[in-house]
């Protein structure tokens, strides 16, 4: 299949290779550039670090406090975010699964874990190293949390050229969204090219109903969405036709 993924780097790279590995022809349209933003913290006692995105994790790499947030033990969604952890130096993560949507299980797991793990038998907060913008909070796991903004995704204004022809030309049979802000950005792009209904006739790969909402508003031709919202269920997806 002839395929678009729409990811930011470093992650596009990653799928993009998985992808030929199976004979797909790809190209590439990071249709989001994270940037790090600036943090203080304050001067209090954590009881553990809490990331939703290895984008968080990759935000602290430079940070002056990185040596106390990575003596923290760190709560995350799916294996790329734990990976990530552990690459910018916690040692000791705990990953949720993220099939019932990351949050559900991610709490589950702070109130099944995090008591037998808390220095602080008042209950110090957590720390939630979110991105700007984000589809929900923490407020339900009921343990205070302190939210710390440490990356946010900015929108591409246009597709590159040859993404943009190919789209025209009708030689795309398959587009791969990993969130919705992305599958927002791809529309907001495909109206300003003027090509709007060239960019709804492939097939839609999305890796959740939430991802695959805008598409579905803007009445996509035909959309798909996978059973788990981790990369490896999207790459089942695509193969699965």
């Amino acid at each position: 299949m002839r395929l678009l993924v729409t990811r930011p780097e470093p992650d596009d790279q990653r799928t993009a290779a998985a992808l030929r590995a199976r004979g797909h022809a790809v190209m590439l349209a990071p249709l989001l550039r994270t940037q790090t933003v600036e943090f203080a913290l304050p001067d209090q006692t954590f009881s553990a670090v809490v990331l939703t995105s290895a984008n968080a994790a990759r935000a602290i790499a430079d940070h002056p406090r990185r040596a106390q947030l990575t003596s923290l033990p760190a709560f995350t969604v799916g294996g790329r975010t734990a990976a990530a952890a552990r690459a910018v130096g916690f040692r000791d993560v705990h990953s949720a699964a993220g099939d019932r949507g990351d949050r559900g299980d991610l709490i589950d797991l702070l109130r099944t874990d995090l008591p037998r793990k808390e220095p602080d038998p008042h209950g110090a907060p957590l720390l939630y190293l979110a991105g700007e913008d984000r589809a929900g909070d923490l407020a339900n796991c009921g343990i205070p949390v302190h939210t710390a903004v440490v990356y946010r995704a900015v929108k591409a204004e246009h597709f590159p050229p040859p993404v943009a022809a190919a789209l025209t030309d009708g030689a795309l049979d398959g587009v791969l969204h990993f969130s919705a802000r992305s599958a927002e950005a791809y529309l907001d792009c495909a109206a300003r090219g003027g090509v709007s209904a060239a960019a709804l006739a492939p097939l839609h790969y999305c890796l959740s109903r939430q991802v695959a909402a805008p598409l579905s508003a803007a009445s996509a031709a035909a959309i798909r969405v996978a059973p788990r919202p981790d990369e490896a269920a999207m790459l089942e997806l695509v193969g699965s036709g």
